[in-house]
Formats: C-alpha cells, sequence, structure tokens
C-alpha cells in the first residue's frame, strides 16, 4: 500500500521550492539588519540613534523559541509560509510609502517591526516544513543548498539591495525618493515569492484532523513540553559557562556589525571614509560577502576532517586578530575601494571561519533529549548577544571617535580568548567518523 504523504511529498521536486524558500527565509533578515542602519543614515540619524533603533529589531529572533509552538500546533506550516511572505512583502512596501513622510523614522520602525516578527516565524515554519517534507536522504542531499541559498539572500541584500539603492541616489540626488522606489521594488519581489510558494510547495502535512477540543489539548501538551524543555536546559550542566560563551565570544564582532556600514559611509571630516552608498554595496555586501562564505565553507571543511578541537584556537584568532583592519582604515582612511574590499573581504573571511566554532559549540550544547528545542534556545541567546552590544556601539563610537573606538573592539578581543578557555568539548566532536 503507498502512502498518501509520500506521493504528496514527492509530487513535486524539491529543486523547485527548498532554493526560493532559503531565498526568502534570508532576505527579510539582512534587509532588517543591514539595509534598514544604510536607510536611516542616509535619511539623517546620528550613528547612535540609528544603531539603537536597528539592534532592538533582533528581539523577535531573542524570543522566537516561545511562539515556534504555536506555529506547530495551529494550521500548517506552508499556510505560515505562505502568510509571512505576504505580511513581509506588505511591511516593505509600508516601509517604501513612510519613507516620504514627516514620521519617517517612527513608521518605518514600525513596519520594520512587524518585518521582522513576519521573519521571525517565517524561520520557524520553513524549517519545520523542511523536515517534514523531505524524507532523512533529502534533507542530507539539500542542506547545503538550502545554506548556499540563504548565503545568496544575504549577498542579495547587502550587495544587490545596498547598490541599487546607491545607484538610485546618484539618479534622483534625493535619498528618500530613492529608497522609496529600492522597497517598492525588494516588496514586488517579494509578494512574487509569496504567489510562486503559494502554487509550488507541496502538502506534505495533509488535513488536519481531529476535533476542536483534540486541538486545545494539543496546544496544551505543546506548552507544558515546552515548560519542560526551558526548565530542562537551565539545568544543563555548564549552563553558566555555555551561556557566557555564547553571549561573549561574538563581543567585538557586536560592537563592529552596525558601526562598519557607518564608518564606510561617514565623511572623511567625521572620521569615516565617504563612501557612497553604490560603493558600500560592493565593498560590504559583494566583497565582504563573499570573504564571510568562503571562511565559512572552509570552516566546516577543515572541522570535518580534523575535528572540533584542533581548529579552535585557530578559529579564535580568525574571528578577533582580522579586526584590527578597521584601526588601519580609520586612521589612515583611504577611501581607495579596492583596498577598503580588501580589508573588509579579509575581516569577514576571518569572520566567517571563526564562526564555524559558535556554531558547533552550540550544537554540541544542545546535545540530549531535547535537542532541537535547546538548539532554538541557544539561537536565541546567539541573537541577544548581538542585540545589547549593538544598541550601545554607536553611542561608544561617537564618545571615542572612529580610531579609538576600533581600537576598543580589539582590545575586547581577550574577552573572547578568555570565554573560549573556559569550554571544554569531546576531542573528537564535529569530525566525520569513516564509513565502515
Amino acid at each position: 500500500m503507498i502512502n498518501n504523504n509520500t506521493i504528496t511529498r514527492n509530487n513535486v521536486l524539491p529543486w523547485v521550492w527548498v532554493p526560493t524558500l532559503y531565498t526568502a527565509e534570508g532576505l527579510p533578515y539582512v534587509v532588517v539588519m543591514t539595509v534598514a542602519v544604510v536607510l536611516f543614515k542616509n535619511l539623517g540619524l546620528d550613528n547612535t540613534d540609528v544603531t539603537l533603533y536597528t539592534s532592538w529589531l533582533y528581539l523577535p529572533w531573542v524570543i522566537k523559541p516561545f511562539w515556534s509552538p504555536l506555529v506547530d500546533v495551529l494550521l500548517t506550516k506552508r499556510w505560515w509560509i505562505v502568510a509571512m511572505q505576504l505580511l513581509v512583502g506588505a511591511s516593505m512596501a509600508g516601509v517604501a510609502m513612510t519613507i516620504p513622510t514627516n514620521g519617517v523614522v517612527r513608521y518605518c520602525l514600525a513596519f520594520f517591526w512587524l518585518m521582522a516578527f513576519s521573519s521571525a516565524t517565517h524561520d520557524i515554519a520553513a524549517d519545520g516544513f523542511y523536515m517534514i517534507a523531505l524524507d532523512e536522504n533529502e534533507q542530507s542531499l539539500f542542506v547545503g543548498i538550502r545554506s548556499t541559498f540563504y548565503r545568496i539572500a544575504t549577498l542579495v541584500g547587502q550587495g544587490a539591495i545596498v547598490t541599487l539603492g546607491g545607484w538610485l541616489e546618484t539618479i534622483f540626488k534625493m535619498p528618500a525618493k530613492a529608497w522609496t522606489y529600492t522597497f517598492f521594488g525588494v516588496s514586488a519581489l517579494f509578494l512574487l515569492f509569496c504567489l510562486y510558494h503559494y502554487i509550488c510547495l507541496p502538502h506534505p502535512e495533509g488535513k488536519r484532523q481531529g476535533l476542536e477540543e483534540q486541538k486545545q489539548q494539543r496546544i496544551i501538551k505543546v506548552f507544558k513540553d515546552v515548560n519542560t524543555t526551558f526548565v530542562s536546559f537551565f539545568m544543563k550542566p555548564g549552563i553558566v559557562v555555555a551561556l557566557t560563551f555564547m553571549l561573549l565570544y561574538r563581543l567585538p564582532e557586536a560592537l563592529l556589525v552596525k558601526i562598519c556600514p557607518l564608518f564606510l559611509l561617514d565623511p572623511v571630516e567625521s572620521g569615516g571614509l565617504g563612501l557612497s552608498t553604490f560603493d558600500l554595496g560592493f565593498a560590504q555586501g559583494t566583497i565582504g560577502v563573499i570573504g564571510l562564505t568562503l571562511g565559512g565553507i572552509l570552516g566546516g571543511v577543515v572541522v570535518a576532517k580534523d575535528g572540533f578541537q584542533k581548529w579552535l584556537w585557530p578559529m579564535v584568532l580568525s574571528i578577533t586578530l582580522p579586526d584590527a583592519v578597521y584601526i588601519l582604515l580609520a586612521y589612515f582612511q583611504s577611501n581607495d575601494l579596492w583596498i577598503v574590499s580588501a580589508c573588509i573581504g579579509v575581516e569577514q573571511f576571518g569572520y566567517g571561519f571563526g564562526f564555524t566554532a559558535y556554531m558547533l559549540y552550540m550544537l554540541y550544547f544542545a546535545r540530549g533529549e531535547f535537542q532541537t528545542a535547546h538548539y532554538a534556545f541557544c539561537t536565541g541567546f546567539m541573537a541577544l548577544s548581538m542585540m545589547l552590544p549593538g544598541m550601545i556601539s554607536g553611542w561608544l563610537q561617537e564618545h571615542l571617535n572612529y580610531v579609538n573606538f576600533f581600537i576598543l573592539a580589539l582590545l575586547l578581543t581577550l574577552v573572547t580568548f578568555v570565554v573560549t578557555a573556559m569550554i571544554r568539548v569531546e576531542p573528537e566532536f564535529g569530525k566525520k567518523k569513516p564509513i565502515n
């Protein structure tokens, strides 16, 4: 007898929807975290306000484990995917419509908040859908594909969208008008994603069965399970060391991530490099993202070959020492695009390579009975580790100037070394086991 779910699952080839689904997952995150920074800077906000406002937008990713059970038990994951893509597209259109208004900051932030919550919910649904729509073989086969297209979304967001906004600025000579058209364009793209996935996503979940009373019992059970997993997470051995590592390993990067695009855009007399928005899209959004991707790929390859422990300290050096390039850029203030791009490429390659250690440690710590839920809590702390330092980074920079701020970030890499020395991992963890 043939299983109906198998027929439904295999009716649509994964190549039809996996690449587009993970492009749609990555794009709004990049828009909220990176493009919003450039937009507010171009609209005239100072660095303190830009970093404070945009760092708050991490919050939905910090707390998303707490509403993920609702996505699991209410309606279908396919429904959530399509609905959230519609909301993301609508919120991008909302940003576009409010840019020319007097209350631009207030209204744009409201729509960015809607975009952030919709995107975080979409992440939950998309990852869950991936697991039920593909069997274990297909999941293994397409894990690299989904990661690749998520990276492509980053390239599109930090590179193509920022570059488009910069190009339109040179045409219209009015940043507000340029970004209005840019966000309308991205909104149209996302609404096309929504329509495409409404038509092309398979229906692996079938129809919801059971009475309303059974659904209510499911919801109660799920939230009891959440309570159990939450308590068990904070009772895990070594939880204090683990949380310290998760919150502080990326402290220097958390300070830099919001400031670096502002530094590249600020005029030379303010201590920046005076790049155009178009050049920023190329330097950070293209060369930087390529470096980040290559570093991440190399990190995964060497750990699979030799194990986590052998490469832990080289990864720590990789994620810390290249931060020095920003001190050099701020001191000499060279605005040669190729020099700037090369420096950013080196720093981002180092970050991508060193970030592998962080991701692997979270997987290591999450192991056990509630691995999926515990890993979700780890990702919440990962978002919190970027949110809190980012909120004060603009204020620090404006009080210290760019050179001193980058020196401070480099000095704080000592924190990364200290928290790394605190963790303990099994020697063979991460190493690919030979096939017998």
